[in-house]
């Protein structure tokens, strides 16, 4: 006789993650069954509509979470409640933003990944698929999937499903991370760093879940919380687990000591992939410790507030002191990043309500400012000139993201140049911004939280930080373009015998021709589809408008920033 009980699914909770997931699914069949000619614009229109459709299915789950506090689904395993739709809504609105920039394609028809990953770089293989104009379309449903497990791991609810999300969501990143079409060496090295470092904190967060689990009994979060309740001989294994649970977390929204990763990722992989990362996983990552620490560890208060204090404490003075000595604007991005990581660690050691809504709230600003900067990044382009001092068309070559190359684009590109110091100031706080909006709601709800020492190191570290966002600023404004023969050169990628450099070149010594070429390079925005400047704008005008009117999403958050238990 057969005993079993088909389980009630609900399935509308879950159609944020199912539209996506499933979008995601049907983007690998894209990928075998439709024509080559076809798949780019398939592709790119069922992941913007599946991602369009999550933000409206959120919106319709709303109204039913604000009045009943939210459901449990698949028994527990995922919890549906507030904190769960912001999340939910703002990542999959940094997803569309981000897929965006990740569709767009320069005026001569090049996106930012490397016509075949696998192919050795600079081989002969890989040649032939740049002349035969191959793309890879394979890049769109590895964004779903990796958007799919974002939108799971901030509504887990026990620690297996945990686990379960955060590969769902990094091993796509994995792979997209070494896909970049220029210095195709560097973006490697940072997939493999990625990849090692990240299966490191998954071990650590699998050997804390087993601690916790053979001192509770369970891997949900309730269960867990109760257990904490109870005085018991086995309290050891229950810190170290807790310990090494956060661990596992703290790796993945770059917090010191486990923000090593940070730097040569973000610099290594295609830029409209780092955006994606720098928003998304940092929202994700924050939406699954905030639970965590609330409903799972909140017993643990005194004994965890030394790690997370010192944690947050070394993350603000590590990310911004390091920020100011880089002179790569990728890594400057990814030194800030890491600070804002310290930041948003305040709200949730403030461990109240007000600490909830300033975290949830600071991820959409830090996320929408995140999105924009890296967008204007990937259009700030190198051009070549000719050897021989000719005039004429010249080919543009990758990203300009040594600093110095950004001298007098306020002159050159105004426009640009005005939105991309938009979301400096926003990373700096300025009033008017979202930043300054999302730091003064962590500090205050530290305060209320009686961390006010806390909110004080933040409010220095944040005035510390604005000298190498104004520096910025005032290189764009105040600074002469950089002739042609003063440019600062292309980076030179590191040749050895019968291996090609970065950038291309096929041989392991540069002619005095090529090192003319490379004397001229000038700096100049590459013109697009469109796609990125659609999603630069957005975020210019969500930067401003939760900087200026920042009360009605503040209100809207807070009547349903309230835990499942």
């Amino acid at each position: 006789m057969n005993d079993f009980v088909a389980p009630d699914v609900d399935w509308a909770a879950l159609s944020p993650v199912v539209i996506v997931l499933l979008a995601a699914v049907l983007g690998v069949l894209v990928e075998a069954f439709v024509p080559a000619r076809f798949r780019r614009t398939v592709q790119l229109t069922l992941s913007l509509a599946a991602l369009f459709g999550a933000i409206i299915a959120v919106a319709a789950l709303w109204g039913g979470v604000a009045e009943t506090g939210g459901t449990t689904v698949l028994g527990g395993s995922l919890l549906v409640d507030g904190p769960t739709l912001v999340l939910q809504g703002t990542i999959a609105l940094m997803a569309l933003l981000g897929l965006l920039v990740i569709a767009d394609r320069t005026e001569t028809g090049e996106d930012a990944f490397a016509p075949n990953a696998a192919a050795v770089p600079g081989s002969e293989y890989e040649e032939l698929a740049r002349r035969k104009g191959v793309h890879q379309t394979e890049i769109y449903p590895l964004v779903l999937f990796a958007t799919g497990g974002m939108l799971i791991f901030p509504a887990t609810g026990d620690l297996l499903t945990l686990f379960v999300a955060l590969e769902v969501l990094s091993l796509p990143l994995y792979l997209l991370t070494g896909m970049a079409r220029r210095r195709r060496l560097l973006s490697q090295e940072a997939s493999m760093k990625y990849f090692l470092l990240g299966a490191f904190s998954s071990a650590l967060l699998l050997f804390g879940i087993a601690l916790l689990y053979g001192y509770s009994g369970s891997l949900r979060y309730s269960e867990i919380a109760e257990a904490t309740q109870v005085p018991g001989g086995l309290d050891g294994l229950l810190l170290v687990g807790a310990v090494l649970v956060l661990s596992g977390l703290l790796f993945k929204v770059g917090a010191v000591p486990f923000h090593t990763w940070t730097p040569d990722v973000y610099q290594g992989a295609p830029t409209p992939i780092t955006g994606f990362m720098a928003a998304g996983t940092k929202i994700a990552a924050f939406g699954a410790l905030l639970r965590v620490v609330y409903t799972m560890l909140p017993g643990l208060e005194w004994d965890l507030d030394v790690v997370l204090w010192t944690v947050a404490i070394l993350t603000m003075v590590v990310g911004t002191a390091a920020a100011l000595v880089q002179t790569d604007m990728k890594r400057v991005l990814a030194y800030s990043s890491i600070a804002h990581a310290g930041f948003v660690l305040t709200g949730i050691i403030a461990l109240n309500e007000a600490g909830i809504v300033a975290v949830l709230f600071y991820l959409l600003a830090y996320g929408a400012a995140s999105v924009g900067a890296f967008g204007i990044v990937w259009l700030v382009r190198e051009r070549a000139g000719h050897a021989d001092g000719t005039d004429g068309p010249s080919p543009i070559l990758g990203e300009a993201t040594h600093v110095s190359q950004w001298a007098g684009l306020g002159r050159t590109h105004p426009v640009l140049a005005v939105t991309f110091a938009l979301f400096l100031l926003s990373f700096a706080g300025i009033p008017l911004t979202a930043g300054f909006s999302g730091k003064f709601a962590v500090f205050s709800a530290a305060v209320e939280g009686d961390a006010w020492p806390l909110a004080l190191i933040g409010v220095i570290v944040s005035a510390a930080a604005v000298f190498f966002y104004v520096r910025i600023i005032v290189l764009m404004f105040f600074t002469e373009p950089a002739v042609p023969d003063e440019a600062v050169p292309a980076v030179a990628a590191p040749t050895v015998a019968g291996q090609p450099a970065l950038g291309g070149t096929s041989v392991a010594v540069e002619t005095e021709t090529a090192v003319a070429a490379r004397s001229r390079v000038t700096t100049t925005v590459v013109g697009t589809e469109g796609f990125a400047t659609v999603a630069i704008a957005v975020c210019a005008v969500l930067t401003v408008a939760l900087g200026v009117f920042p009360s009605p999403v503040l209100e809207l958050i807070a009547d349903v920033a309230a835990f499942l238990p």
